[in-house]
C-alpha cells in the first residue's frame, strides 16, 4: 500500500492505494460527511477489489485530513475529488486504467456529482453509491435523486434496508442493491464487499478510451 498526499485548490488529501499488477481498473472511493477511509464497508468494498484483481484508492477528503467534522459545500468536496482523479491518471501505477468513482454516504453524492462532470478526468465508467442519502431523515421532500438520475453511467447503488435516509428507486442504468441494516452499512460488510466487486468484475469494457 502507498499512502499518498496530494495536492488540491482546497488543501491536501490523502489517498491510501492499492495497486495491483496487471489490474484493468481502479476503485476511487471517498468517505461519508463524518467518516473517514477505514469505515468497515470501505475497508470490505477495498479488499474484496484488490482479491478480483482491482486496484483501489481510498480518499480522505482535504477538511478531514485538516481535523474537521464540518463538511464543506458541495463546490469544494468536487474540487478536492476532480484533483485526486487527475493526479491517479497521470500517476504511473494508475494511468490508463478505467476508473470506477464509489463512496459512501456524501462520498457517494460527489461521485456521483463528479461522474456528471465533463470536467473529471479520466471520466468514471461506472459509479458504486454506498448508503445514497436520498433525503434528510423524515424530509422527503429535499430529494437529492437529481445528483444520482444525472449520472451518464451505470451506478450501483447498496442502501440498508433501514436507512433513514431513504431508499432510491431503480431505473435504467442504475441497480439498487438493498441489504440488512441501516445507513451505517456495518452488517455483512463481507457480502456487500462482493457485491460490489462482482458488479465492477462484470461491467463491459470501456469502448471510448
Amino acid at each position: 500500500m502507498a499512502r499518498l498526499t496530494i495536492q488540491t485548490p482546497v488543501g491536501p488529501a490523502i489517498v491510501e492505494l492499492d495497486a495491483v499488477a496487471d489490474a484493468r481498473r481502479l476503485l476511487v472511493i471517498g468517505h461519508g460527511a463524518g467518516g473517514g477511509i477505514d469505515a468497515p464497508d470501505l475497508l470490505a468494498v477495498g479488499k474484496s477489489c484488490l482479491a478480483r484483481g482491482i486496484s483501489v484508492a481510498r480518499v480522505l477528503q482535504p477538511y478531514r485530513v485538516a481535523g474537521k467534522k464540518g463538511v464543506p459545500q458541495t463546490g469544494t468536496l468536487d474540487q478536492a475529488w476532480r484533483a485526486v482523479i487527475a493526479s491517479l491518471g497521470r500517476r504511473k501505477a494508475t494511468a490508463g486504467l478505467e476508473f470506477v468513482y464509489a463512496g459512501r454516504s456524501s462520498g457517494a453524492r460527489v461521485a456521483c456529482r463528479c461522474a456528471a462532470d465533463e470536467s473529471s478526468r479520466p471520466r468514471a465508467i461506472a459509479v458504486v453509491a454506498l448508503a445514497f442519502p436520498l433525503h434528510p431523515p423524515g424530509r422527503p421532500d429535499k430529494s437529492r435523486l437529481a445528483e444520482l438520475a444525472g449520472v451518464p453511467v451505470p451506478v450501483l447503488v447498496v442502501q440498508g434496508l433501514n436507512d433513514p435516509f431513504g431508499m432510491p428507486p431503480p431505473a435504467p442504468g442504475r441497480r439498487i442493491e438493498q441489504v440488512p441494516g441501516d445507513h451505517g452499512l456495518k452488517r455483512g460488510t463481507a457480502g456487500i464487499g462482493e457485491l460490489v466487486a462482482g458488479w465492477i468484475e462484470a461491467l463491459p469494457a470501456d469502448r471510448t478510451t
